[in-house]
């Protein structure tokens, strides 16, 4: 009686270790599954915006704006196409990986790749800024180059500049701001230069 006691209760054990295996390896697979589509879209939707943005000629505008140099600088080469189709190639390989996760019940690391999810937006608004002040710094150096020459004053070139890379920093700055990387800091720096244009004048 005791032996065939010991046998249910080992019997019913190892039933209800595999009920809870097999229902965990249907829920692996459909993840899988569910992963591996989501691969095939993020490869093609990020080939298509990396075709459209060559179709559009971004990176012709962005030469054309004159960003080359700066991207020279840093040993780097304009490729727009690829930059904005490898974005949306992550984005979304991490909202089907985290479908995945849903589907398997790790909630925490659901919640982790959500947060990476909400973050991606201003890695791209970041990128934004960066570039329209580099365009609109590009475009105040020449402007104030000009200007100061046809006013016949000295030093044009330097306040062409200096108005081109405060363009540039403050943009820099901003950008930072948007990440949320040491808000207060840049903060104080931004209305410490602020007061002190506003002493000068």
């Amino acid at each position: 009686m005791l032996f065939q006691k010991s046998g249910d209760a080992i019997l019913s054990s190892l039933q209800n270790v595999w009920v809870s295996f097999s229902g965990f390896l249907s829920s692996f697979i459909v993840a899988l599954i569910v992963f591996v589509f989501g691969l095939i879209v993020a490869t093609a939707i990020g080939a298509l915006v990396e075709k459209l943005a060559r179709v559009l000629k971004l990176d012709e505008f962005l030469t054309k704006a004159g960003l080359a140099p700066y991207f020279e600088r840093a040993n780097l080469k304009i490729n727009s196409g690829r930059f904005l189709g490898q974005v949306a190639f992550w984005f979304l390989t991490v909202a089907f990986f985290l479908a995945a996760s849903d589907i398997l019940g790790f909630y925490a690391l659901s919640s982790f790749l959500k947060d990476i999810l909400l973050y991606i937006p201003n890695i791209i608004i970041a990128v934004v800024i960066v570039l329209a002040a580099a365009v609109l710094g590009n475009f105040l150096k020449r402007v104030i180059t000009a200007s100061v020459m046809s006013a016949r004053m000295h030093h044009a070139k330097f306040l062409g500049s200096l108005a081109g890379w405060t363009s540039i920093v403050f943009g820099f700055l901003t950008a930072l701001v948007q990440l949320g990387i040491a808000v207060s800091i840049i903060n104080t720096i931004i209305t410490g230069v602020i007061a002190m244009f506003a002493l000068a004048g």
